[in-house]
């Protein structure tokens, strides 16, 4: 092998070798690359995305009322006994069996109200598209039309209810949701935690 073929083979190994440090320098030490939310240290321009937030947690006995509402808040047990009051006699079935209740609590429509739902008043009867989505212990949720706790559209009677026969329900445990009219107790929401509103607009017409 002549001279001028051993400086070509040596020139290529220099080419190759600095091609691998240069690779190199985009890994970490384990070979995997950078992981997920690692600052990349090409870039150092700030991220322009908004920081994420969270609603706070609740604390027990507590209800937020929230979704497409203007004035989002929480209510608790003591604060509803404060609030006028509505009783109900239901009769409903059970996984029990039949049940016969005397109920006391404020009606759901009210407390829904302070929060001011956000309706499309553009389109006739804009609260019709509404909905109430009622969460409770061990993620238990049941919804209702806006229109059966609308006293203008129905004469259904929906409570918050902090009382059962008498029998004041514990602080910490919240209120119940009771849903006079139905016939079974599917939606009657025990350690009601969270109340939703809702409109169907954007699951009808495809938006989501």
């Amino acid at each position: 092998m002549n001279r001028r073929s051993v400086n070509r083979g040596g020139a290529v190994a220099v080419f190759a070798a600095g091609g691998l440090l240069l690779a190199g320098c985009g890994q970490s030490d384990d070979g995997k690359g950078y992981q997920e939310g690692a600052a990349s240290p090409a870039s150092t321009a700030p991220s322009t995305s908004a920081p994420a937030t969270s609603e706070a947690p609740l604390k027990p006995g507590e209800v937020r009322v929230a979704g497409e509402v203007g004035k989002p808040y929480t209510v608790t047990l003591a604060e509803l006994r404060k609030l006028p009051q509505t009783s109900a006699a239901v009769k409903f079935t059970s996984a029990k069996g039949e049940q016969e209740h005397t109920y006391q609590g404020v009606l759901l429509n009210d407390v829904l109200k302070t929060a001011e739902p956000r309706f499309d008043q553009g389109k006739k009867n804009g609260q019709l598209r509404g909905f109430v989505a009622a969460t409770g212990g061990g993620d238990y949720r049941a919804v209702f039309a806006w229109a059966e706790i609308d006293p203008a559209f129905a004469k259904s009677q929906v409570l918050l209810a902090v009382s059962e026969d008498g029998v004041p329900f514990d602080d910490a445990a919240g209120p119940r949701l009771v849903a006079s009219q139905d016939t079974k107790g599917g939606r009657y929401v025990s350690e009601l935690n969270q109340l939703w509103v809702g409109v169907v607009d954007p699951v009808v017409d495809g938006e989501k």
